[in-house]
């Protein structure tokens, strides 16, 4: 059986390698698209070994929105998946004092993102198939004072994948939320993560995998995350705006 291409935005990233590989594993083609893309020479090639199956590099940077059509004219051929895993975390305290600090964290996550699964969706929509999976975080559920810069992306890009995924219900076309909760990777190396609350790449991976395969609406990595978010959403705001959280 021949296995749909896998679109990988973001390829260069921990999590969006960890992605094409277990899609390659499972005999899927890859599509890598990120910036510098030739810097991935050495992932094409491992993959394409260990897993036999056909890899792309793809120059691809998500605030360029204007090349986003001009991407997906290029590829090999339009995937039947499409994962977004484009993210920048920022500090918060850059965003608070810069502008254009804040502005590339809040293009980097929401806008960029949004806009190329939005010209994803028209082809798929018009093909008559494929799925969508959009990475986003469980920052976005609630704005925190640690980083609700970053969170109110999140939080757009949320409700752009529930919007989208109504838009598109009955069209052939399917569109999965993913929300990760910590992550152990080059972006929050350094950082102090709870291990029960940190999935590794590879579990992300795997999220990822099982919710195009079952068909799931909203995924979170780690069941638990569910439940903690279900309470930071039910605290009252009076009490909440005095928590250092």
């Amino acid at each position: 059986m021949t296995r749909p291409a896998v679109l990988i935005l973001g390829g260069r990233s921990d999590i969006g390698l960890a992605i094409a590989r277990r899609f390659a594993a499972d005999g899927h083609p890859i599509q890598l698209a990120a910036r510098d893309a030739a810097g991935l020479e050495a992932d094409r090639r491992d993959i394409e070994l260990r897993h036999r199956v056909a890899v792309s590099l793809h120059d691809f940077d998500v605030l360029d929105t204007g090349s986003h059509a001009a991407l997906l004219d290029g590829l090999p051929a339009l995937p039947g998946i499409a994962v977004c895993v484009v993210g920048l975390m920022g500090e918060q305290a850059e965003s608070e004092r810069d502008p254009l600090a804040a502005a590339r964290v809040m293009r980097s996550n929401y806008e960029g993102p949004a806009l190329i699964l939005a010209e994803l969706a028209n082809r798929f929509e018009a093909r008559g198939s494929g799925t969508l999976v959009g990475v986003s975080s469980v920052a976005g559920e609630r704005g925190r004072r640690k980083n609700y810069v970053y969170g109110s992306a999140k939080a757009g890009f949320t409700a752009f994948l529930s919007g989208l995924r109504n838009r598109l219900a009955g069209k052939g076309v399917h569109v999965v939320t993913v929300l990760p909760g910590f992550v152990a990777t080059r972006m929050t190396a350094g950082m102090d993560l709870p291990a029960k609350l940190t999935a590794a790449p590879e579990e992300v991976a795997a999220s990822v995998e099982r919710a195009v395969a079952r068909a799931r609406d909203v995924v979170y990595v780690r069941p638990v995350w569910a439940l903690v978010m279900g309470i930071i959403r039910a605290i009252p705001e009076s009490r909440f705006k005095r928590m250092d959280i």
